[in-house]
């Protein structure tokens, strides 16, 4: 192994194993063919692994692995991990003043989902199939020039012409909120205006959709009481953020580490 492009990784004297750093690799992106770029980004994270075992040790810390999924519990290491920053990281909640001042900053951050009523013609395709996609885009584009010349057919077109249940329907999709359908086909929707028909049809893994949207429920800005516990709870997990990266970056600074370069950026 090339050790310029591959350098031993040692902290505080503890000399680390290859492999670790080589499994690391796997989480790290980095462009094709520079497999130094994603060793020396794995080496950054399994030294400050490292060093949080380290201190954790050092401390005696005992944490017991929790269950952070169905069935998937924390790895001891990360339990280790888990319990040092539970102690060395002190959070003070956020105070009704500050709760209030992030509120005012922009009051319309905070609002109800909104509401689509949508109705739309599906050209069945499975995008992966080249030659299906192309034939259901020249289909989707004729239906969609047919409804955008006479918009009162969409309804009729939809029941001729739609390869989803929803054709019984005149293709009415009724209420759609956010997360409710695939991104792309809501990323559609967030665009159009009440009446309005997509440009194109929309390509999505269930094929090409032209979309029409019949009506909108526009979010309404929330009241304060309503939002403050969620304000409070996002002003403490970013001040818990912002003492966790203080914490390691501390552990850096006063560190002896060879065959990673670590800096404050890397821990932001």
């Amino acid at each position: 192994m090339d050790s310029a492009l591959f350098p031993e990784l040692i902290v505080n004297g503890e000399r680390v194993p290859h492999t670790l750093i080589a499994a690391e690799t796997q989480n790290q992106v980095a462009p094709k063919g520079k497999p130094g770029i994603a060793w020396r980004k794995a080496a950054n994270a399994v030294a400050i692994r490292t060093l949080l075992l380290q201190e954790a040790h050092s401390r005696d810390i005992a944490a017991e692995a929790q269950e952070v999924g169905p069935g998937r519990f924390e790895t001891d290491e990360e339990a280790l991990i888990r319990g040092l920053l539970e102690t060395a990281v002190d959070v003070t909640p956020p105070s009704a003043e500050d709760i209030q001042a992030e509120w005012l900053k922009d009051p319309t951050r905070f609002k109800t989902p909104p509401l689509w009523e949508v109705s739309h013609i599906l050209c069945l395709c499975d995008p992966r199939d080249a030659e299906a996609t192309a034939k259901a885009l020249v289909r989707a584009k004729a239906i969609q020039t047919l409804a955008q010349s006479d918009p009162k057919s969409f309804a009729a077109l939809a029941a001729r012409e739609s390869d989803c249940g929803s054709k019984s329907s005149g293709g009415s999709l009724g209420q759609l909120g956010p997360g409710d359908t695939v991104p792309e086909f809501e990323a559609a929707l967030r665009i159009l205006g009440e009446g309005e028909m997509t440009a194109e049809p929309v390509l999505t893994r269930h094929g090409y959709h032209v979309i029409r949207m019949d009506a909108v429920a526009e979010g309404k800005v929330l009241p304060f009481e309503a939002v403050r516990e969620k304000i409070a709870l996002a002003l403490e997990k970013a001040a818990w953020a912002r003492q966790a990266r203080q914490f390691v970056n501390e552990l850096v600074e006063n560190a002896d580490i060879k065959g990673a370069e670590l800096t404050a950026a890397d821990q932001a």
